[in-house]
């Protein structure tokens, strides 16, 4: 249970972080473009080229690093 708990501190952290680096580089968070979304009822012209980037590959690799640095602290601090 505490394995599990590392990592998800871990995810929470770094998706934290992952949300204030989007705000800086002046990309899409997941929730802006869910509200815009169901403000406008479409999907056309709502993302550029970086927020897909951003959105679809970048984010979801640092939140799978997130989990293997979760990992990785649990094991180095409860293996003995």
């Amino acid at each position: 249970m505490i394995r599990y708990y590392c990592i998800g501190l871990s995810i929470l952290i770094v998706a934290i972080l992952a949300n204030g680096l989007a705000q800086v580089l002046h990309v899409k968070t997941w929730y802006a473009f869910l509200n815009e979304i169901t403000a406008n009822q479409s999907l056309k012209g709502s993302l550029k080229f970086t927020d897909f980037l951003w959105l679809f590959i970048f984010y979801p690799l640092l939140l799978g690093w997130s989990y293997a640095l979760g990992n990785f602290i649990h094991q180095k601090l409860f293996s003995l």
